[in-house]
């Protein structure tokens, strides 16, 4: 099951830091949140438990690291796990979503917005589970046929 009614969570799981995203209402557009403390996992998929269950979120949207080549290393099977452990915490879908270069496009458009790259690493997080979590709505909409 992809798709469907209900907001998406977007996440850019790190190992200090989850950058998080959610969609609006109308599942068309993509905004930032604040990213969440990583590194104690079971604390994370409680905070993001409770995050879905306050916005009524039907699903959690996961970046998957895959290398250059396409294929998935350890990165992308740590991704898995944590998709696994997600899904059964919280018994919403969790998407895997091709996350190569995205954090770099995010870096670069903060950048270029005049955010210093040092202090923005807590926003770069964000940002690029953003801009992926918008990638995968413009694809939603693209196989609908809606512009």
């Amino acid at each position: 099951m992809t798709g469907g009614a209900g907001r998406t969570i977007g996440l850019d799981l790190g190992a200090v830091r989850c950058g998080v995203a959610v969609d609006d209402e109308l599942g068309e557009l993509a905004f930032p949140r604040s990213a969440l403390p990583a590194a104690d996992r079971p604390a994370l998929v409680r905070a993001l438990v409770e995050l879905a269950r306050e916005l009524g979120a039907a699903r959690f949207l996961l970046g998957l690291p895959l290398e250059l080549s396409g294929r998935e290393g350890r990165a992308a099977e740590k991704s898995r796990v944590f998709a696994r452990a997600l899904g059964a915490a919280s018994g919403l879908e969790v998407v895997l979503w091709d996350e190569r270069l995205s954090t770099i496009a995010a870096s670069r458009a903060l950048r270029e917005a005049g955010h210093d790259a040092r202090r923005a690493k807590t926003r770069v997080d964000s940002a690029a589970a953003a801009m992926r979590l918008q990638s995968w709505i413009d694809a939603r909409s693209a196989e609908r046929g809606v512009p």
